[in-house]
């Protein structure tokens, strides 16, 4: 089982790299969502240069925010900058779209996009709005073609997972492992408890309570209604239906695995249960149990997404834990 970590793209998160890579995390991913957080493409680079063989790379990009031939040359800048160590992750951007008032991309728009991505990465041509393109970089501008880099699908379905079998190099998932793949990310999320804490303490909410949000705001998007049987759901309905329909996508995401917002806040103070219910939070013999589990059920690698005021701890105890 491989331990990974994962960040938002911000260059205060370059330090919290050099240090897993001192830990022993195999790698570093950084998610692509311009509109919550910096640009993924300068942080990587920006990572690059700041360590030796962490492995690093997007998880996950949203593909329509870029032409496929400038993320073909970023992949290619990020490769001749950390050889042999670069990994990308794409998927269809539920957060990255639904953060621009836009629904996700279709697994189609998905599929063809990488498979014109692999296309450029091994120096062939597509066809784009009518015209072929192609990586035509001279000699010494980026590495010789083809650049043989792992493109990970992210996926949960069924419609993604046969993307993912059809033209990926393996699945990224959340929730639960999808077994069949030989290679297999799962993304958590959470915090190890010390002795005497509870779903209720002020840093067990910072730390866990940005990732236990997310649920909020993902089941509100593909169904309001369904909020209001989790755990301080009601509240949470509440206070982001007071925000007028035109501009409620600019916050049902805010603090996205971050911080949590004043409407989380609020459902967590009513009942904190979904923090245990939704993330990793537990004593150390639950986390390692469930990195077992996950293994035994088909992950090859966790994503493990700190958060909250102190990276540097949670960095610390997940990879003394899982590792133990």
């Amino acid at each position: 089982m491989e331990i990974s970590c994962a960040f938002p793209a911000s260059v205060r998160h370059l330090d919290h790299v050099s240090l897993a890579e001192d830990l022993g995390y195999r790698r570093a991913w950084f998610y692509d969502s311009p509109a919550l957080y910096e640009d993924v493409w300068m942080v990587l680079a920006l990572a690059a240069r700041a360590t030796r063989t962490i492995g690093l790379g997007p998880a996950v990009l949203v593909p329509d925010l870029r032409h496929v031939l400038v993320t073909a040359s970023a992949i290619a800048t990020l490769v001749d900058l950390a050889p042999g160590r670069v990994e990308i992750a794409i998927g269809t951007g539920f957060t990255g779209r639904r953060v621009l008032g836009q629904k996700p991309l279709t697994w189609a728009y998905v599929d063809t996009f990488l498979t014109d991505l692999r296309t450029l990465l091994d120096g062939g041509q597509v066809v784009v709005d009518g015209k072929p393109v192609q990586m035509i970089h001279p000699e010494g501008y980026g590495p010789a073609r083809p650049i043989d880099v792992p493109l990970i699908v992210a996926a949960n379905g069924p419609m993604g997972r046969a993307v993912a079998e059809r033209v990926g190099d393996g699945i990224m998932c959340i929730v639960s492992p999808q077994p069949g793949f030989e290679r297999c990310s799962l993304l958590t999320y959470g915090t190890i408890l010390d002795e005497g804490e509870s779903l209720a303490d002020e840093r067990v909410m910072l730390a866990a309570g940005p990732a236990a949000a997310a649920a909020y705001h993902g089941l509100y998007e593909a169904n309001p209604d369904a909020v209001m049987g989790l755990p301080g759901g009601p509240i949470w309905r509440d206070g982001i239906e007071s925000i007028p329909a035109e501009t409620r996508h600019l916050a049902i995401h805010e603090g996205h695995f971050v911080h949590p917002s004043d409407r989380d806040r609020a459902a967590f103070r009513h009942d904190p249960s979904l923090i245990g219910a939704f993330t990793w939070t537990g004593p150390p013999d639950d986390i390692r149990g469930r990195v077992k589990m996950a293994g035994d059920g088909g992950a090859t690698e966790i994503l493990f997404a700190p958060m909250g005021p102190d990276p540097e701890r949670e960095l610390r105890r997940f990879i003394e834990t899982a590792s133990g």
